[in-house]
């Protein structure tokens, strides 16, 4: 008989449970942080998995058919700054969401080089049926905080982003959360 896997425990929520240093009998904050990073990334790999499931789309790939959806067809260049991601990786994103039949690509410009991107029916139906992103969900929470409690989560996530070098990404957008 083959033996069963415990079932997973599910982490207690972040304000329900801190971890605690048995030295000081205090929130142990390091803990605590590293935590709260792995419940961020948990969601959107959760997020991800219900995609690929549901939809047979990624992450990446919804929030460009949400772009088009909201801002109807665009050149690829400007898609890849309303979703944050570099041409090169917009290029690959735009690749399987064609070979899936939800975005088709045109030149509609004198010049040969500029590819619009357009949303196919079906495209714009999963678009439509998706759930929103997590990172909806976090502009909206980030919509209702002060200005000074957002400057406060930009000044330490920087210091985070720094901690692992990921300047390789490339200078974060400016854009205003409204």
């Amino acid at each position: 008989m083959a033996e069963r896997a415990p079932p997973r425990a599910e982490p207690p929520s972040a304000s329900t449970s801190t971890p605690i240093s048995p030295a000081q009998g205090q929130p142990d904050r390091v803990q605590q942080t590293i935590y709260l990073i792995r419940k961020l990334m948990q969601a959107g790999a959760y997020y991800t998995k219900e995609l690929n499931k549901k939809y047979n789309v990624s992450a990446p790939q919804i929030a460009c058919l949400l772009a088009l959806l909201e801002d109807g067809p665009m050149a690829l260049s400007q898609v890849a700054r309303k979703i944050m991601v570099n041409s090169s990786t917009l290029t690959g994103i735009i690749d399987r969401l064609e070979q899936k039949g939800l975005v088709t690509r045109t030149r509609t410009s004198l010049d040969r080089r500029v590819i619009t991107i357009e949303l196919t029916e079906e495209g714009r139906r999963v678009a439509e049926n998706a759930p929103p992103p997590v990172q909806m969900k976090i502009v909206e929470g980030l919509k209702q905080l002060s200005e000074q409690e957002r400057e406060q989560i930009i000044q330490a996530l920087s210091k985070l982003a720094e901690m692992i070098d990921s300047k390789d990404l490339g200078p974060a957008p400016e854009q205003e959360i409204r």
